[in-house]
């Protein structure tokens, strides 16, 4: 009787097309989670295979099975059986068809443990272009598992594969019964010992077992035991690991000579390598990188401007048609002012995050993410960092979380606190609703030659302005964190390919879907609040506003759409929002800033992006719904009491800066606190980037007012 679901584990060496095959796999039925007690990522998706529902676990990339990083370890475990709460019933290997011998080892090891197992073989056009050509039956009767040529990019095999996975995850099927290397020889009384502590174990799990068994979940009982046939034999882990590899490698090399052709080495392809002679130069590299910077940023203006506008506009006469047609209550209030205001505070922002992603993902894509790190260690290393540094720093242009947690990759410890310290610089995807709005409000919109936008310069600086004091703040902190260990920074490079388009939509309809859920529930739950708070007060006050504004309406000649704008005001100032705001104005003034920024930048704690929901709602609640204005409309026409601008061109750029550099995130802080172990570090944050977000934003008010 078949089992009604089926768990497969997707494992592979790094950047071996293994996401990808998982994409195409589950297309966008997928979720990410975190493995329990550790800070890896777990991403799970769904398929149909023969009829049955199957979850596919993409685990973190592994060059072999004897793990380095926390990464690897999560891999390790599941692979091994280890891992209480994830079990896989299959087990596919994603390989790269054009890296053989270097995914083979890793191969080779799953083999032995006995499980069933599936090879994709990716990457077969690279591996035809280099001249290489794999005859896959001849490859499955040397290595006893299907081995099936796949093509995620055009969805080539998949249902092969399928196949094959139902094939192996049949009753009737048995692993093929002999080892790829004769792996009892390493240890024959130790492993034969240890087959007898647990029973049912493979040649090559015995081994593992004598190797890591401490770190499996295992009764004291038994790890005493597995403790004592290590002594007893005098097993040795290092020289058992030293010819295990060396014997794969010589059976590895007999598997090649009888499955692949290879091309003359002389006659390789060379042009990933005169590309990398123009991306990865000393001068012209830098050159080109601040050029691709420079065109993702004035993309993301240019190519948004229209929806954007579109969608404010939308907005804005949607809120005039329905403050027309509703009954003027605390429910149209609640609607307009709280719940579309909030809104609108999301949806618009959707343009430029999924252009600016998308255009990401196809970086990704070509390979030249990759040649960032290479090409930007030399400078890193000056500062403290590595260049694996540089993916990190990278991912926290979309996210502090992930970014940080990407951080374990890096081995050396004094390495990686300074990348957590200074990753959280990087302005994440939270800000740019922020600078979106505030460049609209107070830059020009002026083009150098043509083309060139004054707006995407000045969204480019933010971004840059955050990685330069990154830079130096590594250089000042390297000082203070103590270590002794080297770092060695080895970097595979993937040739360069053609961007896959449907992935990008693909990651760009995920991205706008994760925006609008996880960042609209906090948006619209701290809109909400804040039109409780922005429109009721103390019962004194609110009474006292209410009676001068009756007052002002009996007098003769009486402007009742003035005094009734003099209400909303004075209703706002007084009610508890207002309040908070007074409360801290006094020290956010010497910024350039009213109370009603302060109270955005408080809300924004939750969520920078809130700051623009925070503008929103609190602006209707003033204008009290009765003007068909757009948001920027109302923020230009804000005013101090004493008639002049609030924001101006200084007050604007003081505020970009401001949230640059100030850690309003608590996700972040909790996030460091986890994979730090102490609440040192995410002090230590809060306390540097507010106060370089102060200073640094005062400065920049008092040089432009």
């Amino acid at each position: 009787m078949k089992k009604e679901n089926l768990h497969i584990a997707l494992v592979g060496n790094p950047n071996s097309g293994k996401s990808s095959l998982f994409n195409v796999l589950t297309g966008l039925n997928q979720k990410v989670g975190n493995f329990p007690g550790v800070t890896v990522d777990k991403k799970t998706g769904f398929t149909q295979i023969g009829g049955r529902q199957a979850s596919v676990i993409d685990l973190p990339g592994s060059y072999s099975l004897y793990p380095r990083r926390m990464d690897e370890e999560v891999s390790y475990k599941v692979i091994l059986n280890q891992d209480k709460d994830v079990k896989a019933d299959v087990i596919v290997i994603a390989a790269d068809a054009s890296s053989l011998k270097r995914n083979l080892l890793f191969c080779s090891q799953i083999i032995d443990l006995k499980r069933p197992v599936v090879i994709a073989l990716t990457m077969m056009d690279l591996a035809r272009k280099k001249g290489i050509l794999i005859d896959t039956k001849e490859m499955e009767r040397e290595l006893g598992v299907p081995v099936i040529a796949v093509n995620p990019r055009k969805n080539k095999g998949i249902d092969q594969l399928k196949k094959a996975i139902e094939l192996v995850s049949g009753e009737m099927y048995k692993p093929v019964p002999r080892n790829f290397i004769e792996v009892a020889e390493l240890a024959p009384e130790a492993v034969k010992d240890a087959q007898e502590v647990v029973p049912g174990l493979s040649d090559y799990e015995a081994i593992h077992y004598l190797i890591n068994h401490e770190t499996f979940p295992l009764a004291k009982d038994v790890q005493e035991k597995i403790e004592q046939v290590e002594k007893n034999h005098h097993f040795n882990p290092t020289k058992t690991q030293a010819e295990e590899i060396l014997q794969r490698y010589n059976r590895i090399n007999h598997v090649l000579g009888q499955s692949v052709t290879f091309p003359d080495p002389n006659k390789k392809s060379i042009i990933t390598e005169r590309l990398d002679n123009i991306f990865l130069h000393r001068f012209w590299g830098y050159i080109i990188l601040l050029g691709v910077l420079f065109s993702l940023f004035q993309s993301v203006f240019l190519l948004a401007s229209y929806p954007m506008d579109w969608i404010e506009s939308a907005t804005a006469s949607f809120s005039g048609w329905l403050s027309d047609v509703l009954p003027q209550n605390n429910f149209t209030d609640l609607l307009i002012n709280g719940v579309l205001a909030g809104l609108g505070g999301i949806i618009i922002f959707i343009p430029q995050i999924m252009i600016l992603f998308g255009l990401i993902t196809l970086l990704e894509d070509t390979g030249y993410m990759a040649r960032i790190s290479f090409l930007t260690d030399r400078i890193m290393r000056s500062v403290g960092l590595n260049g694996k540094s540089v993916m990190p720093m990278i991912s926290g242009f979309a996210c502090a979380v992930p970014a940080i947690m990407s951080a374990r990759n890096i081995e050396n410890k004094k390495e990686r606190l300074l990348t957590i310290l200074v990753t959280p610089l990087m302005s994440c995807s939270a800000r740019l609703p922020v600078y979106i709005i505030l460049i609209a409000l107070v830059i020009p919109q002026k083009y150098f030659l043509g083309f060139v936008s004054l707006q995407g310069l000045v969204m480019m600086g933010m971004y840059l302005l955050g990685i330069i004091f990154a830079m130096l703040v590594s250089y000042v902190a390297k000082f203070f964190i103590k270590s002794k260990e080297k770092s060695f920074f080895i970097l595979e490079l993937p040739l360069y390919r053609s961007p896959r388009w449907k992935n990008a939509i693909q990651t760009m309809i995920e991205k706008a879907r994760i925006f609008v859920v996880e960042a609209g529930k906090v948006i619209m739950i701290i809109s909400l609040v804040l039109w409780f708070l922005s429109s009721f007060g103390p019962k004194d006050r609110m009474h006292k506003v209410y009676e001068q504004y009756q007052a002002e309406l009996t007098q003769p000649n009486v402007d009742s759409t003035l005094a009734s704008e003099k209400w909303a005001s004075a209703k706002l100032e007084n009610s508890y929002a207002g309040i908070m705001g007074k409360a801290i104005e006094p020290a956010i003034r010497p910024l350039g800033y009213d109370w009603k920024i302060g109270i955005a930048i408080i809300t924004s704690f939750a969520a920078r992006e809130v700051f623009v929901g925070t503008m929103a709602t609190l602006y209707s609640v003033e204008d009290d719904g009765r003007e068909n204005l757009m948001l920027r409309e109302k923020m230009r026409a804000a005013t101090f009491n004493d008639g002049s601008k609030v924001f101006t061109l200084a007050t604007g750029v003081s505020l970009m800066i401001f949230y640059v550099f100030a850690m309003q995130c608590m996700s972040t802080l909790a996030i460091v606190k986890r994979e730090t172990g102490s609440w040192k570090i995410p002090i230590i944050q809060l306390v540097y980037m507010t106060g370089l977000a102060y200073i640094l934003s005062w400065i920049a008010y008092q040089l432009l007012k």
